[in-house]
């Protein structure tokens, strides 16, 4: 067990699905596994083990943010043994030609962390990517099921609430999709630690066009996100 999470080693499958919302995890474990079992509970960050085309997964909530995200998604890499992790969350459109309830995959995550930079001690701006493999398999899973998957990159950003939305036109003027939190980080302790990583996300609003999704919509396109992720890592 570690400190986050109260599970023994062999209780968590080799591929692991990291939403942010500890619920959506549950969501993830009830509607789409098969014989899901809870592990952890460990300050209600939920993971559990099922199966899925009889091939073991396991879906563990990381919180939001970089910093517990890497404190998870750390854990599972360097005492489970983990060898995939997809994450699979929201994200907010900043690209005119990405809509709501559009899927995307990040090819790669620019952020605004400082992580990196103290990992590297001050001199690279480290640019954390997807695994291929991984990213070309979703992307085959997506077409096969008539998903239009918007490959790009995302901007993993520390702040939730910008008082810099000029920065934000910006990146979409460098063909930035989206905004969310966690693939940066993700990317780079993957990287670390030999293991294969991709983020999946659902567009739940646009950031520069303020508009959203009314809650109940949600689910379908989440369904789609967490579909496509299963397929690839089962590929």
């Amino acid at each position: 067990m570690t400190a986050h999470i109260s599970a023994q080693v062999g209780d968590i499958a080799d591929t692991v699905l990291l939403p942010g919302d500890p619920l959506r995890a549950r969501w993830i474990a009830e509607n789409f596994l098969t014989d899901a079992e809870c592990y952890t509970e460990v300050r209600n960050m939920f993971g559990f083990t099922g199966t899925y085309k009889g091939r073991r997964v396991s879906v563990q909530g990381t919180g939001m943010g970089q910093p517990s995200a890497s404190i998870y998604t750390h854990e599972l890499l360097d005492v489970y043994g983990v060898e995939t992790v997809v994450r699979v969350g929201s994200a907010g459109a900043i690209h005119d030609d990405i809509e709501l309830r559009d899927v995307v995959a990040g090819i790669g995550a620019s952020t605004n962390s400082s992580m990196n930079r103290i990992r590297f001690n001050g001199v690279v701006d480290y640019a954390p990517v997807a695994d291929f493999g991984l990213l070309r398999a979703a992307s085959d899973a997506a077409a096969s099921r008539g998903i239009d998957l918007r490959v790009g990159q995302l901007y993993s950003s520390d702040t939730f609430y910008t008082d810099a939305p000029e920065v934000e036109k910006r990146l979409a003027d460098y063909g930035v999709l989206a905004i969310e939190m966690e693939a940066a980080a993700i990317y780079t302790l993957a990287a670390k630690f030999g293991a294969r990583a991709l983020a999946v996300c659902t567009i739940s609003d646009h950031v520069l066009k303020g508009t959203a999704l009314p809650a109940e919509e949600r689910q379908e396109s989440f369904s789609e996100m967490v579909e496509i992720a299963l397929d690839a890592v089962t590929a």
